[in-house]
């Protein structure tokens, strides 16, 4: 969606959304939370601050539907989609896309990367 000029400023230059989102155990889409995103939510939050990173903003989400891929984290206004499993991927993604503004392609989800249909 475009901008419009009479838009106001952006509040955040950076919006990160990690999915922390909890299905019951043996669910067959899985869920991001048990697979660890509550910790590198928490992690990134933490390190984001002791980069000193200003202007973003790393947020909880409820479901993003691509649990299959998970833990996934969503970066706006880009809109990019990674999938993070460990805290040198979060270290990684901070650093290039948010401090250098560049991307980290083996991480990135594709939009072709879809949930199995229902």
């Amino acid at each position: 969606m475009p901008t419009l000029p009479t838009d106001p400023a952006p509040f955040y230059q950076a919006h990160v959304f990690v999915c922390t989102n909890r299905r019951m155990d043996g669910h067959p889409r899985g869920c991001c939370a048990s697979k660890g995103s509550e910790k590198l939510r928490d992690y990134m939050k933490a390190r984001a601050k002791e980069l000193g990173i200003k202007g973003i903003r790393v947020n909880s989400a409820g479901c993003l539907d691509r649990c299959e891929f998970g833990p996934a984290v969503v970066i706006y206004p880009e809109g990019v989609w990674y999938k993070v499993n460990t805290r040198e991927e979060v270290d990684e993604i901070l650093h290039r896309h948010l401090i250098e503004g560049g991307r980290v392609e083996n991480l990135m989800l594709q939009p072709t990367d879809l949930p199995p249909k229902k």
